[in-house]
């Protein structure tokens, strides 16, 4: 892509109504079922994009606009910053941030997007990456979470169930 920004800022528009809407409307024992051991609960998920935006992207693109390094981040999958939060007091908090986060996007030019920073375990990174990296993390995890809000309906599925086979994180049916 030759100028991420117009199209990560599009994307990232997004995904704070996806959040909003998808609390509003499921069931909170939906949101937070695991859809197989291991796996993150779109509750999960949602903890998840909010720490990244409180503690990781925003901080990396200031961190470019003024030549400073960026610093490593070790995911918690536990979401422990916000585990006392609602779902709909996660989601609206979410909102407020991301809002925040594009109104500082405003501020980046396209000259911007090659301007590089010494991430601690990748080496040198470009803005322009980083943004890739923050739209596509973005559309991961909701994608996630809305595979875990999907499992029981595939689950329940009967004889259709088959259909969903790439998407079923549950069974073995062949």
């Amino acid at each position: 892509m030759d100028n991420v920004l117009p199209a990560a800022q599009a994307l990232l528009l997004t995904t704070a109504a996806r959040w909003m809407n998808l609390v509003d409307k499921a069931p909170e024992a939906l949101l937070a079922a695991r859809p197989a051991p291991g796996a993150w609960s779109a509750l999960e998920c949602l903890r998840h994009l909010l720490d990244t935006e409180a503690h990781v992207f925003p901080v990396r693109v200031r961190a470019f606009l003024v030549g400073e390094d960026i610093a490593g981040f070790e995911p918690d999958p536990e979401g422990r910053a916000f585990a006392d939060l609602s779902p709909t007091a996660l989601a609206a908090e979410f909102a407020r941030r991301r809002a925040e986060s594009l109104a500082m996007l405003e501020d980046v030019k396209a000259l911007d997007l090659a301007r590089t920073a010494q991430h601690s375990e990748l080496g040198e990174v470009t803005l322009g990456q980083m943004l890739h990296q923050w739209a596509a993390h973005d559309l991961i995890h909701t994608m996630q979470a809305e595979a875990a809000l999907a499992q029981p309906f595939i689950a329940g599925a009967g004889p259709w169930r088959p259909t969903y086979r790439d998407h079923d994180l549950q069974s073995d049916v062949e």
